[in-house]
């Protein structure tokens, strides 16, 4: 087995380390998701196809003008209980998908939640089984705080807050 590389170098690492990177998946787990899938990602050309494939990807149900979340069907059993445990593991961490499930939990409930998480990390193993050289990158805790654009968060706002027939004069905190 090649040593491990410093990330950024352009030698490639062994499927099962590269894997091995993403919180909640483990040397073991790595194992039995190579097992499942296979390190050849020709047979799903985006990362949809496996998403599909494990029956991890959302489905709505329409009837009329009413839509509503369905079930997500009976995919590969094996994969889907990998993917789950992973996806509770990485629920419990302090890193991006961390922060992704706490974030739908909230709106969502805690089995959509891990099924989101869950078809996050099947899309991060397609982007790393179909390229010898990339590297798991790990986005944080607070990448989703990043994005929010405080003024327009605080228009927002005072735009609720006057329609309810408050006066709204902002003073910066001290």
């Amino acid at each position: 087995m090649p040593p491990a590389r410093a990330p950024g170098s352009g030698r490639a690492l062994p499927a099962l380390d590269r894997l091995d990177e993403i919180p909640g998946i483990s040397r073991d787990t790595a194992q039995a998701i190579i097992a499942e899938i296979g390190l050849d990602m020709t047979r799903f050309p985006t990362p949809g196809h496996p998403v599909s494939w494990a029956k991890l990807s959302p489905r709505t149900v329409q009837s009329g003008a009413t839509n509503r979340a369905g079930k997500t069907g009976k995919g590969n059993p094996y994969l889907t209980a990998i993917l789950g445990e992973a996806a509770a593991a990485a629920a419990r961490t302090d890193t991006f998908l961390g922060e992704r499930y706490r974030r739908i939990v909230r709106r969502r409930g805690k089995l959509p939640a891990l099924v989101a998480v869950a078809r996050t990390i099947l899309v991060i193993i397609w982007h790393l089984l179909t390229s010898r050289t990339a590297r798991f990158c790990e986005l944080g805790a607070s990448y989703y705080a990043s994005r929010i654009d405080k003024d327009k968060k605080a228009r927002g706002h005072i735009r609720q807050l006057e329609a309810l027939g408050f006066t709204v004069t902002l003073a910066p905190a001290a």
